[in-house]
């Protein structure tokens, strides 16, 4: 079936691809650099400290800078020039912190522990906050990350840590400031311009994840419930950046994030999926069919009227990102070909991708943010339409990478630049996409899209 936008629904043989086993780590060395470079942009903006916040879902900067991740308790991570940094974790932290390879002083802060367990010590954090170095005389600007910044006017003094933390820290401070841009700002984040052994990392993380996807929609079957769909993912046990989904019918795709149930599924009905490690996510949407025939009278023009116009827009985004581009320029990938609100994308089309699945995005209408060898970055263009159908959903990620980078990464990991050549030759020769030299595919789903997942090996190509 051809239609106009140069699309077509076909069988297709979708290559196998041998899974890394072997996780790539972070060296110490690394996490020095990015604490140096903390520190840096410490002293341009004229910070005399930084302090950190993390929590189960706000993890990312701590992760980045020290390699651990708060589980379910609060932490502070304190940063004053000459110093060494105090890290300040609840009662079940203090043994899993002790093996980040950045050497800093582990303080038990047993408030940040679960409600009702023992504070032995009962110290109280303003005073754990002084000794840290924030009660120095010297010590007056303080900049405190969290997960969120905000631009305008009338935010411009908002801090999303808890108001405990932030009150104590208050009373230290001349002046307390929101400094989590200086992460995640789309031009300068420290965390947006990622090495050789991070982007390792997260390739890794991506074949898993969509290999996990793979696994699926070429198993799913009615009679199944949402819960025995989800198993056949056969996750690793690597950490989520968010809670995996598998959701069928009307009501429950319309819930997007929710987690599966014991809903039994049936022919003809809507599903969704979605699965991200850290640094990786693969998302797809669809129906429980063999083909059109199999769902509802009213949507059997889902292929010509929702998922074509689609896939033809996911197809130019690949093709049209690169090193050197403005992120406006990507976002008109988009509104040209699917901005009328008939189709409802209402999210960015695109964004940035990190331990965290969301750190920020750049794509928006006139972004002038260029991207750099380094950026990993998701496609994903999510329609909300209004025609009645199910929408559609692609979303993998890619690192843009120049051939320095690439150089460093074949040295060092030729097994995952192997499969990323592989991805390339994949989205030419199977789906009639051809990427930049600069585009390095994380995914094993990379262009697959399957409208219908009872034929996991029909799917949308160019042509």
């Amino acid at each position: 079936m051809s239609n106009p936008w140069g699309v077509t629904l076909t069988t297709i043989d979708l290559p196998e691809f041998e899974l890394p086993r072997e996780m790539p780590e972070i060296p110490a060395e690394t996490y020095a650099a990015r604490v140096e470079a903390l520190y840096a942009e410490m002293d341009r903006r004229g910070l005399d400290a930084v302090a950190v916040y993390g929590d189960r879902e706000h993890f990312a900067n701590t992760a980045f800078l020290t390699g651990f991740d708060p589980r379910y308790e609060e932490s502070l991570l304190i940063f004053v020039p000459g110093r060494t940094p105090t890290f300040l974790v609840g009662n079940e932290s203090v043994g899993y912190a002790s093996k980040t390879p950045y050497p800093v002083e582990i303080i038990r802060q047993s408030k940040f522990s679960l409600v009702g367990q023992p504070d032995p010590d009962d110290v109280e954090l303003v005073d754990q906050l002084a000794a840290a170095g924030l009660g120095a005389e010297s010590v007056r600007k303080v900049g405190l990350v969290g997960w969120k910044y905000w631009t305008g006017a009338s935010t411009s003094g908002w801090i999303d840590v808890p108001h405990f933390i932030v009150s104590e820290l208050a009373t230290l401070a001349g002046e307390l400031v929101n400094a989590t841009d200086i992460f995640t700002d789309p031009d300068s984040g420290l965390r947006l311009h990622n090495d050789v052994d991070q982007l390792a990392y997260f390739e890794f993380a991506a074949s898993h994840g969509s290999q996990a996807m793979r696994r699926l929609i070429s198993g799913i079957r009615p009679g199944m419930t949402e819960l025995e769909a989800s198993s056949l993912m056969n996750p690793i046990m690597l950490p989520f950046n968010y809670h995996p989904t598998m959701l069928s019918g009307d009501l429950h795709t319309s819930w997007g994030v929710a987690s599966p149930t014991s809903r039994v599924m049936s022919v003809g009905e809507r599903v969704c999926a979605g699965l991200g490690y850290w640094g990786s996510n693969t998302a797809r949407a669809g129906y429980l069919a063999e083909d059109a025939s199999q769902i509802p009278a009213d949507q059997q023009a889902y292929v010509e009227k929702i998922v074509a116009p689609y896939y033809a827009t996911a197809a130019a985004w690949y093709e049209t990102i690169r090193i050197g581009l403005t992120a406006g320029e990507l976002y008109d990938v988009t509104a040209s070909r699917i901005g009328d609100p008939y189709y409802g994308v209402f999210l960015n089309p695109g964004h940035s991708i990190h331990l965290d699945e969301w750190p920020v995005s750049a794509v928006k209408e006139g972004s002038t943010t260029v991207f750099t060898s380094g950026n990993a970055l998701q496609l994903d263009i999510i329609p909300g339409t209004v025609s009645g159908m199910q929408n559609s959903q692609i979303e993998d990620g890619i690192i843009l990478a120049d051939d320095a980078l690439q150089a460093s990464l074949t040295a060092k990991y030729p097994a995952m630049m192997a499969r990323v050549q592989q991805r390339r030759d994949m989205l030419a020769n199977v789906f009639g996409i051809t990427l930049h030299e600069s585009v390095l595919p994380l995914s094993n789903t990379a262009g697959y899209l399957p409208p219908f997942w009872l034929s996991p090996t029909t799917a949308m190509v160019r042509g």
